[in-house]
């Protein structure tokens, strides 16, 4: 579990860290023109996410099929390839083009997810996975830290090979340390499934997980259109840049403390309590971000907020592991990861059409009735699963 904790905090740091450079390494591959230049820089870092959106689905397949340690080595050392091969690209091509590759092969951490929930013993599910997200969210936060460290200190195209390197450090230790139990992989198993479908016996639990899923990057991301104009309201001119990426950070910075706890949490009342609770206190939390006064009332309250957030995706991963057959787990899991990257393509669309229709403090409201629904519709499903 710890090995994949490292990779996953590896892996999500060197996709995240160029964020800080990646206009300025653009321009260096010879794109011109402020707009082109904002326009390309859009382009190569959300390419990835979507390779890695379509691809992790199949991927989960081949997991179930094949084994979970043979994709989480084979996501690393593609993605050490392709780190690498970036710090050589020679036009905005082949960045692209490397960034997309990056997503389709890698899946580090989806796997990860995929690894720990089926080699867990099924009552510290949501502990050993909530100690696992703690990784992604300190790679998504660190990320972009280091990436406005290094390149100063080393040179930017320096900076990919050294990412490529640790990577690679990964890829060993998955390949030396991980153990895996191949006893879900039956010959049995295999002849019968012709899809994880088809293995699912009650498909409710696993859509309403998947709906789940994409609300919990929805809440985090409905703000992303308008934080910097909303933080341009709260402080001076000079500080509204440095004070919005306190905010975007918050709620991750959130999340690592309470991911463990409330994996542990789960275990004990059930994840289906917990991702109620969770996001019925998103929803509260996110009234009082609408009328925030100061910066640092609405610090305090995203990072509060991503405290909140941080018990839903292990409760989402240890659901679906309770309700789907080994056999079909990787698949499914890897539909629920799918869901994520959804939530954040849908959630900054939804919060830049309400806070250009009806105002900045709209998106903070609108998303609180849509926490309220989620955990309305996972109360009453799990109310019907119960009496059955």
């Amino acid at each position: 579990m710890f090995v994949c904790l490292a990779g996953s905090f590896t892996t999500i740091a060197a996709m995240t860290m160029l964020l800080p450079f990646l206009p300025i390494y653009v321009e260096q591959l010879g794109v011109t023109g402020h707009a082109a230049i904002v326009e390309w820089s859009g382009i190569s870092f959300g390419i990835t996410f979507l390779g890695a959106g379509i691809m992790a689905p199949i991927w989960g397949r081949v997991a179930d099929l094949y084994g979970r340690k043979l994709i989480l080595m084979r996501a690393c050392l593609s993605m050490a390839i392709c780190m690498s091969l970036i710090g050589v690209a020679q036009n905005i091509w082949q960045l692209v083009a490397l960034r997309l590759a990056a997503g389709i092969l890698g899946g580090y951490a989806s796997g990860a997810v995929v690894l720990v929930a089926t080699q867990t013993p099924k009552q510290r599910t949501g502990w050993a996975l909530g100690v696992l997200s703690t990784g992604v969210m300190a790679g998504t936060l660190l990320g972009p830290l280091i990436g406005g460290t290094l390149p100063g200190l080393i040179g930017l195209r320096e900076t990919f090979f050294l990412a490529g390197g640790a990577i690679f450090l990964a890829f060993l230790g998955t390949a030396f340390l991980v153990r895996e139990d191949r006893a879900p992989f039956e010959k049995g198993v295999r002849k019968v499934v012709r899809g994880a479908w088809a293995m699912v016996p009650d498909r409710r639990p696993v859509i309403t997980m998947l709906v789940t899923a994409m609300l919990l990057m929805l809440a985090n991301m409905s703000i992303e259109p308008i934080i910097t104009v909303y933080v341009g309201e709260l402080v001076p001119p000079e500080r509204v840049v440095f004070t919005a990426g306190l905010v975007m950070a918050a709620s991750a910075i959130g999340s690592i403390f309470t991911a463990p706890r409330l994996g542990k949490l789960a275990d004990r009342i059930g994840p289906w309590n917990v991702i109620v609770m969770c996001l019925a206190v998103c929803g509260l939390l996110l009234i009082p971000q609408a009328f925030v006064a100061a910066s640092w009332q609405l610090i305090a309250l995203r990072c509060l907020m991503g405290m909140s957030l941080a018990g839903i995706m292990p409760a989402v991963s240890a659901t679906i592991r309770h309700n789907v057959p080994p056999g079909a787990a990787g698949t499914i899991l890897g539909y629920s990861t799918s869901a994520q990257y959804a939530g954040q393509v849908i959630g900054p669309l939804m919060g830049g059409f309400v806070g250009g229709h009806f105002g900045m403090r709209s998106v903070f409201l609108a998303t609180t009735l849509i926490m309220f629904a989620g955990a309305a519709a996972n109360w009453m499903v799990s109310r019907r699963l119960a009496k059955a």
